[in-house]
């Protein structure tokens, strides 16, 4: 490990990349020690703090996940990075249903730069209607509480300014993540995901100890010896399986032509085209988890209203309490259904068949036993599907293992959201796609990479 360590910091242009991405890094963690001004942060904490495990501590712990944010604490960055990853998604969904937007993006780099600073300008104006529609609802009194802003500056100066504040926060977070694209190592704003996300470690392993401390380590209960053991073999098998998973590919054969130039023969060569077995990554969550906040919304104000006719009040207090706890029958399956819709949505997206085999053809490669053109393209949708299949199912499976062991250890949902799932599917991915970027340099200078353990 320390020599792999010494190769890394030996390249004068590596070391110097590393360096810039930590102290970005670091910038965005000092970020939110800087307080909204107006905000009361300690009535914040409290009303965080009575809701404990409620439907809203549960969409609030979701949005910080994905948003490399703390909406807990009203900081400069407390929308996060999600309002950019909305913009993003936004215009490449737009590519495939808006012709000049498509054509935009064939383009090449030029195409690419302008729907770049259109999606910058999107994101100031997604960030803005956010934060501000945020301090309104915090402005105002919530379920007999006081506001968490103080009364004394609550008017339309104080919300366009801390809205103004939060919406310069994420623009500097956009400015972070692309810098570190740029002038740093990896993915600049799934790092910042990643580092929201261990951030949150230090506190849920505290909260994991701190019976043990107060109670002493013994067989069953809170402070069980074999609580750990389960959790530990939990998390080593989730990351080993997380690993395994996104590292997985379905190779195709793929004969390219020969051709002949005078004497010689070139080309000739069986290859493979590698299709990922996790095609969409951790998108399918994001999105079922998103959705699924709708109808917890929806039912909580429809049950507010008492309706009474045809049993419609307790139709919906018993929605409001199965999408609101994360927990249940009924919420697990819709979240297992979104999970596959989006997963092939997503997929069909993406992955373009019939381009893939145009392109296979142009070059003069084929796949052994189907014909260029239609052939090839139906074969690799028919692949595509079944693939995408396994995915879905695998994503699945990560994402309701919090809820399983938070019901089966009965830990906190915050906690075992950290500890298993969705968290170490994001941090196992980027840290991979970084191990990737390093090695990218190391074998650039004929050097063993981070993953070679050949002697």
């Amino acid at each position: 490990m320390f020599r792999h360590i010494r190769n890394v910091l030996a390249i004068p242009e590596l070391r110097n990349r590393l360096v810039l991405t930590l102290v970005l890094l670091a910038v965005y963690r000092l970020g939110f020690l800087i307080t909204l001004p107006f905000v009361n942060q300690e009535a914040l904490a409290e009303s965080l703090r009575r809701r404990g495990d409620s439907g809203i501590a549960h969409v609030m712990t979701m949005l910080s996940l994905f948003s490399a944010s703390n909406i807990g604490q009203m900081t400069i960055f407390g929308l996060g990075i999600m309002p950019y990853i909305s913009a993003s998604i936004i215009f490449q969904l737009l590519g495939t249903v808006y012709p000049p937007l498509e054509k935009l993006q064939k383009e090449g780099e030029a195409g690419r730069k302008k729907i770049n600073e259109w999606t910058r300008y999107a994101t100031v104006v997604i960030c803005f209607v956010q934060s501000y529609f945020w301090i309104v609802i915090l402005s105002g009194s919530q379920d007999g509480e006081s506001s968490i802003i103080l009364r004394d500056f609550d008017n339309l100066y104080m919300r366009i300014v801390c809205a103004i504040t939060m919406t310069t926060g994420s623009v500097l977070l956009m400015w972070i993540g692309e810098q570190i694209d740029e002038y740093g190592v990896g993915n600049g704003v799934s790092l910042l995901i990643m580092a929201g996300i261990l951030s949150r470690l230090p506190s849920a392993l505290g909260s994991l100890v701190a019976p043990a401390m107060t109670e002493g380590i013994a067989l069953g209960g809170r402070s069980g010896i074999d609580r750990w053991i389960v959790l530990v073999g939990v998390f080593f098998g989730v990351v080993w399986w997380v690993v395994l998973i996104t590292q997985a590919v379905r190779r195709i054969p793929v004969q390219s032509a020969k051709h002949v130039r005078g004497n010689k023969v070139y080309g000739g060569r069986t290859e493979s085209l590698p299709l990922r077995l996790n095609q969409s990554g951790v998108m399918p969550i994001i999105f079922a988890s998103s959705l699924l906040m709708f109808p917890w919304m929806a039912a909580k104000q429809l049950a507010a209203l008492n309706i009474n006719f045809l049993g419609l009040g307790a139709f919906f207090n018993k929605m409001e309490a199965a999408f609101g706890n994360h927990s249940g029958f009924v919420y697990n399956a819709c979240y297992i259904l979104l999970i596959f819709f989006f997963c092939y949505f997503w997929t069909a997206i993406t992955f373009n068949p019939t381009e893939m085999a145009s392109n296979l053809k142009d070059y003069g490669s084929f796949i052994p036993g189907y014909r260029p053109g239609d052939r090839t393209a139906s074969y690799l949708e028919r692949v595509m599907t079944r693939v995408t299949y396994v995915g879905a199912a695998f994503l699945s499976l990560v994402a309701v293992i919090p809820t399983v062991i938070s019901g089966l250890l009965n830990l906190d949902y915050s906690v075992s959201n950290l500890y298993g799932g969705t968290s170490l599917l994001i941090c196992v991915s980027v840290a991979l796609d970084l191990i990737h970027k390093i090695d990218s340099y190391l074998v650039a200078r004929q050097q063993r990479g981070l993953l070679d353990v050949q002697e």
